[in-house]
């Protein structure tokens, strides 16, 4: 049996996967805007936190370091030799099965 899950934004597919990552609703709010946003391998460019600071009305955008430590504590993003990525699970090319 197949099942499809309708997510037509970035937050409601990282929505999807948050049983396994436990993030609060604005940890997913910023890691989705830190996708959407994102121009670079770097996921957490200071471009992109900037850009993500401001839409999502953050006044100084180095306070989403404390977002960025949570996400990557709770294996939502890794840290790689150019910044950060996403985590492959959470890859919009990943195919999910569930078996019992």
């Amino acid at each position: 049996m197949k099942i499809k899950i309708a997510a037509d934004t970035t937050y409601k597919y990282l929505q999807v996967f948050n049983g396994i990552f436990e993030l609060t609703d604005k940890e997913l709010l910023v890691l989705s805007h830190l996708v959407d946003h994102s121009t670079t391998t770097n996921l957490c460019s200071a471009k992109n936190k900037k850009i993500v600071a401001d839409k999502l009305g953050i006044q100084d955008y180095s306070t989403l370091n404390n977002y960025v430590k949570r996400l990557k504590d709770k294996g939502a993003i890794l840290s790689t030799a150019d910044g950060y990525k996403l985590t492959p699970v959470l890859e919009s090319t990943t195919e999910i099965q569930i078996v019992r």
